[in-house]
């Protein structure tokens, strides 16, 4: 199949970045205004530390290591040929050792991006299965919403951190012989965490369905993918619940979401299985009909 740019995908990357920007000067601001410069320093500190090392961070936070050729040849052998067939450098590859069948990808650009694949989604899926696994997350690379969702993430995730933790920090201009006190930081974070929230949920999903596509672009098999969802979304409820939770919070970078109860799966970062696999059906039948 031809790779196609999906401009929707695009758009949409655009608009979230403008409204996350937007919102968080206007955040910024607020703070500067009440005097909270500690939790400035946070969201610099946090913002500049993801740019640089957003590929190891991610990593890190899934016990994953970065892996070579010898340690497992097929791997390296399929991303390798991968892609190439997708027109991008080499990826570095690493692999997690957990029961959670599932995969990411990660980096701030083309040239520092990783692919990370878990033990169980290698224990579970076929040759030709895993080939379009990796193909999605090579398509994230590619698209280049990788590092829309690295930088969104993170700024909600600083928003969320000064909810939970603001009590930690003194701050406050004296107004009228009265401190401002640190719980307006707090509820303004709040606010700006959920509409962050919203705003990634709704990127998020739309990039899932051009990821499906691109994986399909790459390989020319969608069903391959489509049956490697069937498969990963069948074992999610055989896996220790202690796993689920522990990878959790890497949930917006995994091709499959690991969804602990009726919030989880309300708050979903992706689309349905089900939805996913009758969109990669209309693509293998659009390519018979060729």
């Amino acid at each position: 199949m031809e790779w196609q740019t999906d401009w929707g995908l695009r758009g949409r990357m655009a608009l979230t970045m403008f409204l996350l920007f937007a919102l968080y000067l206007v955040f910024i601001g607020v703070l500067v205004e009440i005097n909270a410069v500690g939790y400035i320093a946070i969201m610099a500190l946090f913002l500049g530390s993801q740019f640089f090392f957003s590929d190891k961070l991610a990593l890190y936070s899934m016990g994953a290591r970065t892996v070579e050729p010898e340690e497992y040849p097929e791997l390296h052998r399929t991303v390798d040929r991968l892609a190439q067939q997708a027109d991008l450098p080499k990826p570095k590859v690493a692999v997690a050792d957990s029961r959670v069948p599932n995969a990411f990808a990660t980096g701030r650009s083309k040239s520092s991006s990783a692919v990370c694949v878990t033990t169980g989604i290698m224990d579970t899926l076929d040759q030709e299965e895993l080939e379009g696994v990796l193909a999605h997350e090579l398509a994230h690379i590619k698209n280049r919403d990788v590092m829309v969702m690295t930088i969104a993430s993170f700024l909600s995730t600083i928003a969320f951190l000064i909810v939970r933790w603001g009590w930690l920090f003194s701050g406050g201009r004296e107004r009228g012989g009265q401190q401002v006190p640190v719980i307006v930081a707090i509820l303004i974070s709040l606010v700006v965490w959920i509409i962050s929230f919203l705003l990634i949920r709704t990127l998020s999903r739309y990039r899932e369905y051009a990821a499906d596509r691109g994986g399909a672009m790459i390989t020319g098999k969608p069903a391959a993918l489509a049956n490697a969802l069937m498969k990963i979304d069948g074992r999610m409820d055989k896996v220790p619940k202690d796993d689920m939770r522990d990878q959790a919070e890497m949930n917006a970078f995994f091709i499959i979401p690991i969804s602990v109860g009726w919030i989880g799966r309300l708050a979903s970062t992706h689309p349905s299985t089900e939805k996913r696999i009758d969109r990669l059906q209309d693509l293998e039948r659009e390519l018979e009909g060729r």
